[in-house]
C-alpha cells in the first residue's frame, strides 16, 4: 500500500526520490529556478497556479511513462 502524501514539501521529495531527480533537475524539467524548487521543499513558498499546471502536467506526463508512481494520488490529494 502507498504511504499517504501529506504536503507538498513531501509530494516533491518523493516525486523527485521516484525520479532520482535533483531539485535542480526538477526546475528545469517544468520551468522554474532551483530556489523555487528548494522554496516549496522547505515550506518558505508555495507554487502558483501556473507552476501547479507545470507540476502536475510533469507528473501525469512521467506516470504515463511509468516513471512515476503516485502521479494520480498527488492530484487527487489537492497537493498538485
Amino acid at each position: 500500500m502507498p504511504k499517504k502524501i501529506k504536503s507538498l514539501p513531501d509530494s516533491l521529495r518523493e516525486i523527485r526520490k521516484q525520479l532520482d531527480l535533483s531539485q535542480e533537475d526538477l526546475a528545469r524539467a517544468i520551468g522554474v529556478s532551483y530556489v523555487t524548487v528548494h522554496r516549496w521543499e522547505n515550506g518558505v513558498s508555495t507554487p502558483s497556479k501556473l507552476a501547479k499546471a507545470q507540476l502536475r502536467a510533469f507528473c501525469e506526463r512521467m506516470g504515463n511513462e511509468g516513471k512515476l508512481k503516485l502521479s494520480a494520488q498527488l492530484s487527487m490529494s489537492g497537493n498538485l
